[in-house]
């Protein structure tokens, strides 16, 4: 006997379940997208408090903004998962579902009794995906790892951030958001795998740190160039130049120029063509070792211009320029309206933001807003009941 789905969803995971144990960033992350693509989402709560992020800031009327944006088309229900009760329910659901996710500290899900091994009885099909800091077999497994620390460890702070203040932490989670979306992709390959080639459980195991080395292309390439650890050069590209922020009249200005062909146009914005000819700027590995005196020159034609000045020059002779934009700008301008970046709900409240990916023109996402705690009690817990009863009578 079959669950009835509780939500009709369209999308290119239209028709997958997937039960959601994670909490807080990176497992959420990875169900949202999936969700946004027409995936059925349960994600299941602690009893009475829910997702840890639910009690993060800011909030609205007594929600959490951040769980908000996060948790979109997902449907809650609370199980405590030491009930043998509870436990019951989540075995009957995963019967009916094709992918879980959880992202607690590897040994946890096996004491529990919901581990990869214990599911995949239930459902021999089940694709399995564990989020964790390090991996499920590092000798680092059992040890806690927020973002920063994977950051930390990963390399990723070693390279970003000024050599007079030291080593800074990106301005967002990005280990916890990358390893939500690697996880995403991991799972969609999974479950085409299943499908194309009868491929049976699967197993998969995403570390926030691997993650972010893997993503270091640059620094890894200057690594292995030159056996030894690439470290802190700003905002300055450690490659190519002139690739930095540059003060203008009014602010920074960012340009980026990583061809010859490019720096031949940028110096005919600045009137000054001879530079191209100065052998101090003859290609990008020499521009790059006299990158201060270069600075001097870019710095004497921006001071003279304003942020918008530079950039519609330089735009305008297809060099790349942009201003830097602060997020309330970058979320209000015609790009993001053209590339529906916000989704406004009927129901009004804080917008969205979706996955970003546009299919055959269009852009799959959740158009409901994040559950809260226990909404789909009723809907799951009772089909799961009946469910029981009807077996117990067979």
């Amino acid at each position: 006997m079959k669950m009835v789905s509780t939500q009709k969803r369209a999308g290119p995971l239209s028709g997958i379940k997937v039960i959601d144990l994670s909490r807080v960033l990176a497992g959420p992350y990875c169900t949202g997208m999936m969700a946004d693509l027409g995936a059925e989402v349960i994600k299941i709560e602690v009893p009475d408090h829910g997702d840890d992020s639910r009690h993060l800031g800011p909030f609205i009327e007594g929600e959490s903004v951040y769980y908000g944006l996060i948790n979109r088309g997902k449907r809650s229900i609370e199980l405590d998962l030491k009930s043998e009760n509870d436990l019951e329910i989540l075995y009957q659901l995963v019967k009916e579902s094709d992918v879980v996710v959880e992202n607690f500290r590897p040994g946890v899900t096996a004491r529990l009794g919901i581990d990869f091994d214990s599911l995949k009885q239930h459902n021999p099909r089940l694709i399995y995906a564990s989020i964790s800091g390090f991996g499920q077999d590092s000798p680092l497994a059992n040890y806690p790892a927020y973002d920063i620390v994977a950051q930390a460890m990963s390399g990723l702070m070693s390279v970003t951030g000024f050599p007079e203040t030291g080593p800074t932490r990106s301005g967002e989670s990005i280990g916890d958001v990358c390893a939500g979306i690697f996880a995403a992709w991991a799972i969609s390959s999974a479950l085409f795998a299943r499908e194309a080639h009868q491929e049976h459980a699967q197993y998969i195991d995403v570390a926030m740190v691997d993650v972010l080395l893997s993503m270091q292309l640059t620094g890894l390439s200057n690594l292995f160039a030159h056996g030894q650890a690439p470290g802190l050069v700003g905002n300055r590209h450690p490659v190519s130049t002139p690739f930095d922020t540059y003060q203008a009249r009014d602010g920074q200005v960012v340009i980026a120029i990583a061809s010859e062909k490019l720096f031949q146009r940028f110096c005919e914005c600045m009137g000054r063509p001879e530079l191209r000819n100065d052998p101090r700027y003859k290609d990008d590995p020499t521009r790059t070792l006299y990158h201060a005196d270069l600075r001097k020159e870019i710095e004497h034609w921006t001071s003279q211009k304003t942020v918008e000045e530079v950039c519609e020059q330089l735009l305008n002779a297809g060099v790349p320029a942009s201003p830097i934009q602060n997020l309330q700008q970058a979320t209000q301008s015609e790009h993001a309206k053209a590339r529906q970046v916000l989704t406004y709900l009927d129901d009004g409240g804080t917008p969205l933001v979706s996955q970003p990916v546009f299919f055959n023109g269009s852009k799959p996402r959740a158009m409901q807003r994040a559950p809260r705690l226990g909404e789909a009690n009723h809907a799951y817990k009772s089909a799961n009941i009946t469910i029981k009863n009807a077996e117990a009578i067979q």
